[in-house]
């Protein structure tokens, strides 16, 4: 009865919470995995978790199933990677860029991740500013790129990552803050605080601004998350950034926050490969833990 696609499902279900994401997560409507769970619960005739609770509350039945479901992935994990081993061999390099300044809150556990399975491959972070940081696996200066939008390129494949909300942050006193949600129009009177790079990279200009051929009236810029955060704070102007870069800095109301759009900005990150690149074993175990360990560490994290 107990099959490994159960085991996944389970598995899905502790590290989102509900059975919508863990039915994103396994390819399977809410139904068809509420269905796979009572066949489960019928099968054993025990009860796997208590209804109508968030996050979900497991009985001591699904917890064993649980600990059995991560003890199997990590075998076949672990047997995965020794057959890709065999195939490829077990050193290599990963140079990473990031177009995103915001990426290493969740891109340096992933590397961690990954060198405990792969120690022989070499990973780095290439540095700086780069017009065309796509560009950089054509020259051959980079092994996986970091990008906010996943435009065709002859030789270049693309492997989404996840989706994400990117809040307006204001003053606590800011007259914004009368308002449900922003528009386009609200930053064409204020001073707009972002990260030094081009509009084109950003999300709030690619399809919030520019669309409704709104500019700010002033612009502001740097490279610091907590700069930026300092700034909105103290009434020098508004920004827009990942929830994830700035989650803690919200629970603590240290800034306000307002949607963008009635139903919110929601932004993508995808990983830029070249095609020889995407086909080594450990570049997809890289990207798959990127996936994860974003959507385990940040909440509203929805993975594409």
């Amino acid at each position: 009865m107990l099959e490994v696609r159960h085991l996944q499902s389970l598995v899905a279900l502790a590290e989102t919470g509900n059975l919508t994401r863990a039915g994103q997560r396994v390819s399977l409507s809410q139904s068809a995995l509420s269905h796979q769970v009572r066949t489960l619960e019928e099968h054993y005739g025990v009860e796997l978790f208590e209804r109508k609770t968030s996050p979900l509350k497991w009985t001591r039945a699904g917890e064993r199933l649980l600990v059995l479901a991560y003890d199997v992935q990590r075998q076949i994990a672990d047997a995965e990677r020794d057959l890709a081993r065999l195939e490829q061999g077990v050193a290599g390099t990963l140079r990473i860029a990031v177009e995103c300044h915001s990426c290493f809150d969740w891109l340096m556990p992933a590397m961690d991740l990954l060198r405990e399975g792969w120690p022989d491959v070499e990973m780095d972070i290439v540095s700086g500013f780069h017009a065309d940081p796509v560009g950089l696996l054509d020259e051959n200066r980079a092994d996986l790129v970091i990008v906010s939008s996943a435009k065709r390129r002859k030789g270049i494949e693309h492997h989404p990552l996840f989706e994400y909300d990117m809040p307006a942050l204001l003053a606590h006193d800011h007259p914004l803050l009368r308002k449900p949600h922003l528009t386009a129009r609200d930053f064409e009177r204020e001073t707009l605080i972002t990260y030094p790079i081009p509009d084109n990279r950003m999300d709030l200009f690619r399809q919030v601004l520019e669309p409704a051929g709104i500019e700010p009236k002033e612009r502001r810029t740097t490279e610091l998350t907590v700069a930026i955060l300092q700034l909105v704070k103290s009434k020098r102007g508004i920004a827009a950034l990942p929830r994830w870069a700035v989650q803690q800095y919200l629970d603590r109301d240290y800034v306000a926050e307002r949607p963008i759009g009635t139903h919110g900005l929601r932004a993508s990150l995808h990983a830029a490969t070249t095609r020889e690149g995407a086909s080594q074993a450990y570049m997809k175990e890289f990207i798959e833990t990127v996936r994860r360990t974003a959507e385990k560490q940040f909440p509203g994290i929805r993975l594409l």
